[in-house]
This record gives C-alpha cells, structure tokens and sequence, in this order.
C-alpha cells in the first residue's frame, strides 16, 4: 500500500471516529433531556390530576 492511500485510510478512520465520539456526546445529551421531559411531563400530569380532582370536589358539593 502506497503512503498516500495508507495516509488517506488513516484520515478516514480518524474522522470515523471523531464523529461516533461526537454522536455518543449528542446521544448523552439527548439522554439527558429525555429524562428531564419525562420528569416534566409527570410534574404536569400530577397537577392535572389535583386541578381535576378539585372539580371533582367542586361538583360533588354543590350537587349535594
């Protein structure tokens, strides 16, 4: 193999590389936000739950 081909190949894996390291960072990232919307969203769901619980109540007495 030529030095150049062997240059070129060396560069191409080095990119291959440099650009999985930099998916993993995204991929962790992306992680990350996931779980803080997950959490976000239950936060949200628990409120809902307690607004339409007090409905609830609202309705029960005032048709009592």
């Amino acid at each position: 193999m030529s030095n150049e081909l062997f240059n070129q190949l060396e560069q191409k894996v080095t990119s291959a590389v440099e650009a999985l390291e930099l998916m993993k960072m995204e991929t962790e990232e992306l992680r990350e936000e996931n779980a803080r919307l997950k959490q976000e969203r239950a936060e949200w769901e628990r409120r809902l739950s307690a607004l339409l619980g007090k409905f609830d109540e609202v309705e029960t007495t005032t048709s009592s």
